[in-house]
């Protein structure tokens, strides 16, 4: 074959190399490709501006409590992102809606969880109202989503389609937070917490129903573009700064049963082809071995400020069975407030820790947030393509 003729090398198939563990012909690059490897919209209009010479005005998001932008793909192909992350939209007709008063905008979701923002200086918007905090013994009566409402899947596959033609690494995000953690957010952090110890039945009740939205989601989008995915996203934070949320017994016993069955049936329902992408925060090395027995495939995001989720000593541990996705740069500390030269030491240190043998995506941590300045993203970009 002439050098003419020669298959293009694609995103698709740098991404494709490193979750099969074979070290790919430069290290895939994500920013954008899910909800938690993404920008804030005010580190995006300065890296705009700084790359570009002019700042976005209007922003379309990507993700709207968090307020991450949907990236232009003028920055997408200057730093040669390998990911293009297909997000489904939220149906009209019942929650969200938007309120403001002279504080606060105020947001309330499909699962009729109210979120707040300061108005004029909030960065992204918190949790505030829990509709399930006083107990609901009928979960029946509770105004379910429904994971199956066409206008969720409006130009998904088109979107989809295009990005695959394009040759890159095609993404695909979930309908909510993980089941777990959307306990949390519904019943409200203490009584979740109490459930799970002295009413497991309510717990579990309130999960399954989770469940079903969830399978109900993917069995209908994954019939439209599971052909055309090479990962899915799921999340589920287990981890604080230091431990964990609950104890590996607990897990075991409650949540892991359930992320088994869901995440069997996304194999099932795509013949095993995408891969099971899961965002669990901080410490969560415990968990990593009962992760992959559930099926999962990618870990994300390596919190690397985080106690025992040390690099190396991960990648020496599991990287024969799980990909690392993320844990590129450190998010907390040197990224927003280190110096450019600081961030490319980390970009370099967690290329050495997590890519030799494949089974690594480089990302940060976790999205980059408002105060990162522009010379630190060029900085850790630079980096990389030292490496790549």
């Amino acid at each position: 074959m002439t050098k003419e003729n020669k298959v293009p090398y694609t995103s698709a198939d740098r991404l494709i190399d490193a979750l099969n563990h074979r070290e790919p012909q430069g290290i895939p690059f994500d920013l954008g490709g899910t909800k938690v490897t993404g920008i804030h919209i005010n580190a995006y209009r300065r890296i705009m501006e700084r790359l570009f010479g002019e700042a976005p005005k209007e922003v379309p998001l990507a993700h709207f409590t968090q307020q991450l932008a949907k990236i232009d793909d003028r920055l997408l192909s200057h730093f040669e992102v390998d990911t293009a992350g297909v997000f489904t939209s939220t149906p009209a007709g019942k929650p969200p809606r938007k309120e403001q008063d002279e504080d606060y905008l105020e947001y309330w979701d499909e699962w009729s969880i109210g979120w707040k923002m300061p108005q004029g200086h909030g960065l992204y918007y918190d949790m505030f109202y829990h509709p399930l905090v006083d107990g609901q013994d009928d979960l029946d009566s509770f105004p379910w989503p429904n994971g199956r409402d066409p206008v969720r899947f409006e130009g998904v596959k088109e979107e989809a389609l295009v990005a695959k033609e394009a040759g890159k690494a095609v993404t695909l995000g979930g309908i909510c937070a993980g089941i777990f953690e959307l306990g949390l957010w519904l019943r409200g952090f203490e009584n979740f917490f109490t459930d799970l110890v002295l009413n497991p039945g309510m717990a579990c009740g309130l999960m399954d129903r989770i469940l079903e939205v969830k399978m109900a989601y993917w069995d209908t989008v994954l019939d439209m573009i599971g052909d055309h995915v090479l990962v899915v996203q799921e999340a589920d934070d287990l981890g604080t700064q230091t431990s964990s949320l609950i104890s590996l017994e607990m897990y075991r016993k409650l949540i892991k049963p359930r992320h088994k069955r869901l995440f069997q049936f996304i194999k099932e329902k795509t013949s095993g082809k995408v891969k099971i992408f899961l965002h669990s925060c901080g410490n969560i090395a415990q968990f990593i071995p009962d992760f992959i027995d559930a099926g999962v495939d990618i870990l994300n995001p390596v919190q690397t400020s985080t106690e025992e989720m040390e690099p190396a000593k991960l990648k020496k541990a599991f990287g024969d069975a799980i990909t690392f996705w993320g844990g590129g740069v450190d998010t907390q500390r040197i990224l927003p407030y280190g110096s450019p030269e600081e961030v490319k030491d980390d970009v370099r240190r967690r290329i050495d820790d997590l890519a030799p043998g494949g089974g690594f995506v480089f990302a940060t941590v976790h999205n980059i947030q408002a105060d990162v300045p522009p010379e630190n993203i060029i900085a850790m970009v630079e980096a990389l393509d030292e490496y790549r």
